[in-house]
């Protein structure tokens, strides 16, 4: 199988650094720092990317499982939202939501929301994640 890398470089202190990540495809450089980690100033940061890669792997994910049962979604749009905490002994992400909106003709309510909960369990992503709480909102449109 594939593997996958990223880097970062970070120089000087916490506050008063700066960092770049970025993607080993090349699709991605970034700046990041402490005002776009833990208060709202501009650049990326890790849990958005994190955020971007769960988002990602779960639709893949739900895309396939659904393909598997002889369906045929025409979209999946999915947002994760990564919450980062300050918990005893510094920071952690404490929470993760995802959030999908998909378009699948000859489905369900319920067949839809049983393939997007296995989608969450079986993802990589979400595998990888298994520490922190994964809370899924999914629904099925047009």
């Amino acid at each position: 199988m594939a593997t996958r890398n990223g880097s970062a470089v970070w120089e000087g202190t916490l506050r008063e650094g700066k960092g770049t990540v970025r993607l080993g495809s090349g699709a991605f450089e970034g700046p990041y720092w402490f005002a776009s980690r833990f208060e709202e100033g501009n650049g990326t940061n890790p849990e958005e990317l994190i955020g971007a890669a769960h988002a990602g792997c779960f639709s893949m994910a739900l895309s396939a499982a659904l393909s598997k049962a002889g369906l045929s979604p025409k979209r999946i749009e999915t947002t994760a939202k990564v919450h980062l905490g300050q918990v005893e002994g510094g920071f952690a992400i404490t929470l993760i939501e995802l959030e999908t909106r998909a378009s699948v003709p000859g489905i369900d309510e319920r067949a839809f929301l049983d393939h997007a909960e296995g989608a969450k369990k079986n993802c990589p992503v979400s595998k990888a994640l298994a520490g922190t709480e994964i809370k899924l909102n999914a629904k099925l449109v047009g």
